[in-house]
């Protein structure tokens, strides 16, 4: 059955979802903030898809600045930053529906609250990718791994799954995102969390692909210092999260090294291009909930800081390269 989707936020991995979809014969519009990435688009006629830095060939997509939107889908896919959403929702608010669905697969946390202000709790859907994507640059985009690379966890804000979110997980299958359908909305988000927590900040702060990291010999012991600290905040907060901390550690060992090896995440990716990273809404994140409940978590504590630490001297050389 073909769904209409829209999604909004159109870098690498609202690109990677938007065209795997449309790929599976479903409509997908796509709609965009970012002035570069939206003309290059148009003028090239659509984006520039490579997989692992190979095969690149031109995907036709339409795509919106949101002020000019005037679709009617079935589903958003929301696919922006977290820092950037707030804004977002407001330029796209003119055209939501209340018959219309979220999703998401957004990294971090701070989204759900953001998303809850535009759209009823039994229309909200979000989820956790382990899809490896990398933006080279406006309307250039490479999927990184084999075809049906990936999977991918999501659930109901409601935790009651109804008949559009099994036509959505359908239809995500279809796209080869091999997606698990969960009835634990905040321990499917979390788990996500955790995943990054570790992964996607000390590849950062050490400039280093997912199987560097898992190569060094001390790379589990750090893993399992976060992951116990992380796991201690979850139950702090009455989360139950969808792994073991035993299992979570071995997740991140087996993508690392396996499936993902020669992946540099996302947040190395903005630290690279100079841009913020979501370190706040991640590692800070459980910094964040742990205090509320007088835990504190200062290993992630002290990472949040040394990436801010990081992003200080990244703007440095950005002004000494601009001199």
């Amino acid at each position: 059955m073909m769904m209409k989707f829209a999604v909004i936020g159109s870098g690498a991995m609202g690109l990677r979802y938007g065209i795997l979809l449309q790929d599976a014969g479903n409509q997908v519009d796509f709609i965009d903030g970012w002035e570069d990435n939206v003309e290059k688009i148009r003028e090239q006629g659509g984006a520039m898809v490579s997989r692992d830095h190979e095969n690149t060939h031109l995907v036709p997509i339409n795509i919106y600045y949101p002020e000019e939107y005037q679709g009617d889908p079935d589903c958003y896919i929301f696919f922006t930053k977290q820092m950037q959403l707030a804004d977002m929702l407001d330029r796209c608010s003119h055209f939501f529906k209340p018959n219309q669905y979220a999703f998401t697969c957004m990294n971090g946390m701070g989204h759900i609250e953001k998303l809850a202000q535009y759209f009823k709790p039994d229309k909200l859907i979000a989820g956790t990718a382990l899809v490896a994507t990398v933006l080279n640059g406006p309307g250039d985009v490479d999927f990184i791994g084999k075809r049906g690379a990936g999977s991918m966890n999501l659930a109901n804000y409601t935790e009651k799954p109804d008949e559009f979110t099994h036509q959505l997980v359908d239809e995500l299958e279809k796209a080869q995102f091999h997606p698990t359908l969960t009835t634990n909305f905040m321990g499917t988000l979390l788990a996500k969390v955790v995943f990054n927590s570790v992964v996607n900040t000390i590849c950062t702060m050490f400039e280093m692909t997912m199987g560097e990291y898992a190569a060094y010999d001390g790379a589990e012991d750090m893993a399992r210092q976060l992951i116990d600290e992380a796991y201690d905040v979850c139950e702090r907060d009455g989360v139950k999260l969808i792994n073991t901390r035993q299992d979570e550690v071995a997740s991140i060992m087996h993508v690392s090294k396996g499936a993902m090896p020669l992946h540099y995440p996302s947040m190395y990716q903005d630290m690279h291009n100079y841009r913020p990273t979501e370190v706040d809404f991640i590692n800070g994140y459980l910094v964040k909930i742990g205090r509320q409940h007088h835990y504190n978590a200062s290993t992630h504590a002290f990472l949040t800081h040394e990436v801010h630490l990081a992003e200080l001297g990244k703007q440095r050389e950005l002004k000494q390269k601009q001199a």
